[in-house]
Order: structure tokens, then C-alpha cells, then sequence
């Protein structure tokens, strides 16, 4: 391993200022780092020349005394974010061979910053997943394994690819999205750092849309100090998204290290499930203490609605995501199947475009919107999701954060799950609460398992209110002093 590709993205930048290394050197560092782990299939798309030119350009900016808050970073970027002159495909057979004419804003702030995009990240198809076993473009294979078996490991989902290319040291950071926990469960899963923001912090111009209510950009980082960096750059007003929150962007990095001292953070008793593994009620009990010996007041809540939190969710995001996904069509862009009529054009593009999770999700999501269901159903959910709102405003009259589980159990089989789609939607259990509620949270690596594999905390703030997320996301990382990393079997 490249003593390049294990540096952190702070510690990157650190250096490219000091000219200790060039952003040539950098990047070429993390190109082979890529070749050599392609057994993991983290990338869909490798833009090396793209990337040698990024980063000539970057150097040149730092030699002139011109860099960006990026300059020379190479990142990777998740294939649903739309990226001008790349392909971009959403993990998706329906979008084969789709090149944006466009950059999202997302990416546009990015390489404004001085990023280096090394390429397109692999994912769950149109981010609905928690396995990342449901792209077009096959799995992705978690970096981890534990050190009794040679079992392949889910790096979690949507977000697998930007997890486990973080993990595995081929970027310094990576763009992911979070609908459900699509950010923060796979960081859990690979031991790094997820950020899911505040809905409307960072825009949604030129994502691939799933569920428009809940999708939230976010970064996926080595630690909490990158992940502040990569959101700072990532965030902002866009008029271009009716979404977009008009709110100025705070300095997130100066909340990294600030004492949280006085801070009263809650234990929401509700996440106490069922079945939870010791292991992770062991380690948010570990989490209590750190906050505790930080000088966090340490408070018990009730959340009372969150056991409908799951139902709820899964029936907004797939009515959503019904509308949504009805632009594809085999008409404008991406697949089409030739057929007689120009309704057996649309079905069978759409039933050889879509995977069966997005057919099984459109499925429902049409169902609950269709007439006499609609009511039953859909209108039934944003109620629950309202209550759902409302116990988070009524907790943050008192405590100025929650800390919680990020996920019920370490990275699991690729396979072990993909039958039973119940049980992999429980995946989301401790996640989906924070995006029906459209606020910040994070999770951090705080231990391994027995089997050695990576175990995550998740800090859920108020609204807008990321500083705090940070500062207590960054207490917990020196408290568990986590720095535990994959046995590099990919390149053996």
C-alpha cells in the first residue's frame, strides 16, 4: 500500500500545501491503488486521463497560491450523481450508455473546490438497497472479512461502492447519498465515517432522483475531520432545487475538536430492539461513557412513533419513487426495446431496465397511490411521518442530541439477506427515522465485533445544526480511537 493512499483527506491537503508530494503523485498513488482492487468492484467507471488532467490543473493552482478548500484531493464520486461528459447510470440497466450533458451541482461545487475525480462509484440500482447486491453492475465486496472465514461481506447499501472504496484506501473521501440510511449504515459496515446532513443542506440538482422527500447528499470519509471538509465544499443554496435550504454554510471543520462539554445528549429507549445483538447494546453502552467522561449530561427519551417508522418509510419512498421512475421509458435516454406498439416499447424497457428490487418498489409505490388505496395508505404514512417530526421537536426542547446504534448487526453475507426482503429492509431500522424527520446525523466507527468486523455509532442532531453532530461525532473517534483497517486480501 501506497504510504499516499493512507493518508487522511485533511492530511492530504496538509501535504499538498507543503508540497511534500503533488497532486500528480497523489493521484496516480490512488489509480493504482484501483487497478489492484478491482476484485472488489467498487468502481464502475475509472476516469484516469480525467483524473491526470484534474490533477495537473490542481497543481498548478497550488504553485500559483490559488487553491480551493480541495485542490488536488482525489475523490470518488457515487454513479448517481450526474457528471458531465461521464456516463452515469444509477446503477441501473435502464440508463446503459446515459452521458450527462450537465455536472450536479453537488459535483459542480467540488471540482469549483479543487477536487480530482478518479471515477463513478458502484451502487445499489437507483440507491434502493442496503446490500449493494441490487446493481446492474454486480455486487460490491466489502473490505472486510472476518479472520475466521473467507466469506464475501456486503459493504452495506446504497452506498456500498463509496464505503468500501473509503475502506479500502483507493480515495480520500466519496459523494454518497442517504434516503434511509444509505450513507450512514454502509459506514458502519466499513468502519468508516458517514454524514447524512440536514434535507436540503447540500442539492439535489442532477441526482437521480429516488424518493424526492428524503434523498440527501452527504459525504463518506476516513474521519470526522474529512467528512466536515467534503460536506463544507458539498453544501450550499441552489436556487435550481426548490429544496434547497437558503442558509449559509458554518465552517463545519472548526466544530471538529470544539469540548462538548455541558452538551446533553439523549438515549432514545426505543431503539432497544428486539434481537439487537450484544455486541452493538454493548458498545452503545461504551458510547454513554465516552459522552460521560467528555462532560455530556446523559439523558433517557422517548421517541414513542419510531416502531412505525419502517412502515411508514416504505411506503412514502416506493410511492415516490413510482412517480419518479415513470420518466424511463425507453424514449428519450438510456434503454429502449424495440416492440409493436408503443406500450409494449415501455414494458419491455421497463421489465428489462429494472432489477426486481425497483420493479417489486414501483410495484408498491404504484399500489399506494392508486385509487381507493391512496387514503389507506399514503396519506396514512405522512401522518405517521408527522408524528415521527414531532417527537424529535418535542426532544430537542431537551437535549441538544441523541446517540443511538447505527445498524442492527456488522456486514453480513452477500446473499445471506437478498431472498427475504423484510429482513433486509430491517437494515434500516435505527436510519430511517432521521430522513422522514429531514435532519443531521452521523455514524463512527467505535469497535470490532468478535468476528473482527467494524461496528458504528450514530449521532442524530437538530435540524441545520451539523456543528454539534460534528463536535460530538468527533469526541466519540477519540474516545474509541478506532484505527482498525482491512487486511488487504484483494491484492494477494
Amino acid at each position: 500500500m501506497s504510504e499516499l493512499t493512507a493518508l487522511t483527506l485533511a492530511g492530504a491537503l496538509e501535504g499538498l500545501h507543503a508540497r511534500r508530494f503533488s497532486s500528480a503523485e497523489l493521484t496516480k498513488a490512488h489509480l493504482a491503488a484501483i487497478e489492484a482492487a478491482r476484485p472488489l468492484n467498487a468502481f464502475v467507471v475509472e476516469t484516469r486521463e480525467k483524473a491526470m488532467a484534474m490533477a495537473g490543473e490542481a497543481d498548478a493552482r497550488l504553485a500559483a497560491g490559488d487553491a480551493g478548500p480541495l485542490t488536488g484531493a482525489p475523490i470518488g464520486i457515487k454513479d448517481l450523481f450526474c457528471t458531465q461528459g461521464v456516463a452515469s447510470t444509477a446503477g441501473s440497466r435502464i440508463l446503459a450508455g446515459f452521458t450527462p450533458t450537465y455536472e450536479s451541482t453537488v459535483t459542480a461545487n467540488l471540482w469549483r473546490d479543487g477536487a480530482v475525480m478518479l471515477g463513478k462509484l458502484n451502487m445499489d440500482e437507483f440507491a434502493m438497497g442496503s446490500s449493494n447486491e441490487t446493481s446492474a453492475h454486480g455486487p460490491v465486496i466489502n473490505p472486510w472479512r472476518s479472520p475466521a472465514s473467507n466469506k464475501a461481506l456486503s459493504p452495506g447499501g446504497s452506498s456500498g461502492g463509496s464505503a468500501a472504496a473509503v475502506a479500502a484506501d483507493l480515495v480520500l473521501a466519496a459523494t454518497a447519498t442517504d434516503t434511509g440510511g444509505s450513507i450512514r449504515q454502509p459506514a458502519s459496515l466499513t468502519g468508516t465515517v458517514g454524514m447524512k446532513p440536514t434535507y436540503g443542506r447540500c442539492s439535489r440538482w442532477g441526482i437521480v432522483a429516488f424518493a424526492s422527500s428524503l434523498d440527501q447528499a452527504g459525504p463518506l470519509a476516513k474521519t470526522v475531520e474529512d467528512a466536515a471538509i467534503l460536506l463544507r465544499s458539498m453544501s450550499g443554496h441552489d436556487a435550481r432545487d426548490s429544496t434547497s435550504l437558503p442558509a449559509e454554510v458554518p465552517d463545519f471543520p472548526a466544530f471538529v475538536g470544539k469540548s462538548v462539554r455541558g452538551l446533553r445528549v439523549g438515549v432514545p429507549k426505543e431503539y432497544r430492539v428486539e434481537g439487537m445483538p450484544a455486541e452493538i447494546e454493548a458498545l452503545w453502552a461504551r458510547g454513554v461513557e465516552w459522552l460521560k467522561d467528555a462532560g455530556c449530561e446523559i439523558v433517557e427519551v422517548s421517541l414513542p412513533h419510531t416502531r412505525y417508522a419502517l412502515p411508514a418509510y416504505y411506503i412514502i419512498a416506493p410511492a415516490e419513487a413510482s412517480s419518479n421512475l415513470a420518466r424511463y421509458d425507453g424514449m428519450r435516454y438510456g434503454l429502449r426495446i424495440e416492440a409493436p406498439t408503443l406500450r409494449e416499447v415501455y414494458e419491455e424497457t421497463r421489465a428489462a431496465g429494472f432489477g426486481e428490487e425497483v420493479r417489486r418498489r414501483v410495484l408498491i409505490g404504484t399500489y399506494v397511490l392508486s385509487a381507493g388505496y391512496y387514503d389507506a395508505y399514503y396519506l396514512k404514512a405522512l401522518k405517521v411521518r408527522r408524528r415521527i417530526a414531532d417527537d424529535f421537536d418535542q426532544v430537542f426542547q431537551s437535549v441538544d442530541a441523541l446517540l443511538t446504534p447505527t445498524a442492527p448487526s456488522a456486514a453480513f453475507g452477500l446473499g445471506e439477506r437478498s431472498a427475504d426482503p423484510i429482513a433486509m429492509y430491517l437494515n434500516d431500522i435505527f436510519t430511517v427515522t432521521v430522513n422522514l424527520a429531514g435532519l443531521p446525523a452521523i455514524s463512527v466507527p467505535g469497535a470490532l465485533d468478535a468476528s473482527g468486523l467494524p461496528l458504528g455509532l450514530q449521532v442524530i442532531g437538530r435540524a441545520l445544526d451539523e456543528g454539534t453532530v460534528f463536535s460530538l461525532a468527533a469526541a466519540l473517534e477519540k474516545a474509541a480511537a478506532f484505527r482498525a483497517k482491512p487486511d488487504r486480501w484483494w491484492t494477494v
